[in-house]
């Protein structure tokens, strides 16, 4: 079986995504970063501009708080300006940003679970009707539900691969760990996948048909 790097796991988004991390636009994200380490605002907003679609894109697929994506990047982008002067350019600009993302949206999303201000997922599994056609906002929406679910780290493991198309080696430079955990996260992440949409879409198995792991 093989591996989630291979590009018919990649969507349109995560071929843009490799795009964006051509060598020229890394080259210039480089460029802009040096100068933001020097005071440049036009720089800055130059990459705030850059980024802020991707970032908004990859984080309201993980959250349906749009206040909470939001706060994630403006901390994101301050210690861009805070720490430009770090970026050594041992990494690509784009893992460099998205280990910064990673780790703000690690934190919001737990200290949300934790004051209990995130979604009620129970009040959002309102499943369709059997008797209407599936469609693909549908389909959408109990994929985002299924994410919710998942462990956070699972959770963003599963949109950097198969969203953004960052490969293992890439997302374990972003999450601060082994290539092997990254699979490891990937491969549990895919099996409660597979269980909780049919659940979602009102197709669960009858009880006893479901093991109890």
């Amino acid at each position: 079986m093989r591996g989630p790097n291979h590009n018919e796991t990649q969507g349109p988004s995560a071929a843009a995504e490799h795009g964006y991390r051509s060598g020229a636009s890394a080259a210039r994200e480089s460029e802009l970063i040096a100068r933001i380490a020097k005071g440049d605002r036009r720089a800055f907003e130059e990459l705030y501009n850059l980024y802020h679609r991707r970032l908004a894109r990859f984080l309201t697929r993980l959250t349906r708080r749009y206040d909470v994506a939001e706060e994630v990047i403006n901390d994101t982008f301050w210690i861009v300006w805070k720490k430009a002067g770090d970026f050594r350019g041992e990494s690509q600009p784009s893992t460099w940003i998205l280990g910064i993302a990673y780790r703000r949206a690690r934190n919001a999303f737990r200290s949300a679970a934790r004051t209990g201000s995130s979604e009620n997922l129970d009040a959002l599994l309102d499943p369709p009707t059997t008797d209407e056609p599936m469609r693909a906002e549908e389909l959408r929406d109990w994929l985002l539900q299924a994410l919710e679910q998942l462990p956070v780290e699972q959770r963003l493991a599963v949109e950097l691969c198969y969203e953004l198309g960052y490969s293992c080696e890439e997302i374990s430079a972003i999450m601060g760990c082994p290539v092997n955990t990254v699979k490891t996260r990937l491969f549990h992440a895919r099996a409660k996948l597979q269980k909780l949409l049919p659940i979602l879409g009102g197709s669960a198995p009858p009880a006893e048909t479901r093991g109890g792991k």
